[in-house]
């Protein structure tokens, strides 16, 4: 596949055309979302549990005025060590292209990346949503719009828990996207297993969560199709632990006068500093989770 704003690595190519299980992965994360080195240990480690479970990893960044779907490992080592890397969302991915810029994508940059290159299973770590006091400074992420709009799958740990929970799944069901608990009746909070807010359905295998995506697209319905899977046990936070760095995180980044896009790597920086890499291991962990099951659900697709 050659041609236009996509540049596809082979394998990815080749899968895709073949009909054989592909997982988009977002950049935004080893860009933006962790310190160095581990930024790129993870980029690899990603790619590998999804080739483990059968499915081929299509890393997404924008890099010399094309959409990269799949990178190879220099190209993952440049977006892992460049400074200055965009932070591309769909509002400003031509601009970004234009420029030639090195671009990092974003929940609301991989799921339109995905859906032209054709590949319909995406794993993230936590979507953005509906920001506490948005009531007052209307910042609410654009992966909510994203997911209205856009037929992707998308496997995440809930919705990253900085968030106005409660207010994010009404935003959710308002644009009419599906939220799926796998394994689970509640809504996970990113660090945390539970939100104590309920998933609207439960699905338990990959395979009923592939036949219900499937029909979900015969259909015809235009949404994204979200699967909350929570954090392994093992490595969730205490909510109650969350929830006092949550606070601090907010006072110091109203104090400081914090806004826009900045606000959420702002608030995982502190919270990150507060508990001493606790929320960097979790996220970490979260993140391996959700390729797994992504792969797996891939996977279940091409069964169908």
């Amino acid at each position: 596949m050659t041609g236009g704003p996509l540049a596809f690595q082979p394998d990815v190519s080749d899968a895709i055309s073949a009909g054989r299980p592909v997982v988009a992965l977002e950049s935004t994360i080893i860009a933006h979302g962790l310190p160095r080195p581990q930024n790129l240990e993870l980029a690899r480690d990603l790619e590998s549990i999804v080739r483990e479970e059968g499915a081929v990893p299509a890393t997404i960044a924008l890099m010399g005025g094309k959409i990269r779907i799949g990178l190879d490992d220099d190209q993952l080592r440049t977006l892992a060590t460049a400074n200055d890397v965009a932070k591309v969302s769909r509002h400003d991915m031509a601009t970004v292209l234009a420029s030639g810029a090195l671009g990092a994508t974003t929940v609301a940059g991989t799921m339109p990346a995905a859906h032209m290159a054709g590949i319909s299973i995406f794993a993230t770590g936590g979507i953005g949503g509906v920001h506490r006091g948005a009531e007052t400074s209307f910042d609410i992420s654009a992966d909510l719009d994203e997911l209205a709009r856009t037929p992707v799958l998308v496997v995440t740990a809930g919705a990253k828990a900085i968030l106005d929970l409660p207010k994010t799944l009404e935003a959710l069901e308002t644009r009419g996207v599906p939220v799926i608990g796998f394994g689970t009746d509640e809504f996970p909070a990113f660090w945390c297993r539970s939100s104590g807010l309920t998933v609207p359905a439960r699905l338990d295998s990959v395979e009923a969560v592939a036949e219900a995506f499937a029909l979900h697209r015969r259909l015809a319905l235009g949404s994204g199709f979200i699967v909350a899977n929570p954090i392994p046990e093992a490595d969730a936070l205490d909510r109650g632990m969350i929830e006092d760095a949550i606070a601090r995180a907010l006072e110091h980044a109203r104090a400081g006068g914090v806004g826009g896009k900045d606000v959420t790597p702002a608030l995982l920086k502190n919270i990150l500093e507060t508990t001493s890499g606790a929320s960097l291991r979790a996220n970490i962990a979260l993140v391996r989770n959700n390729a797994r099951l992504a792969a797996r659900i891939a996977v279940a697709m091409t069964r169908l």
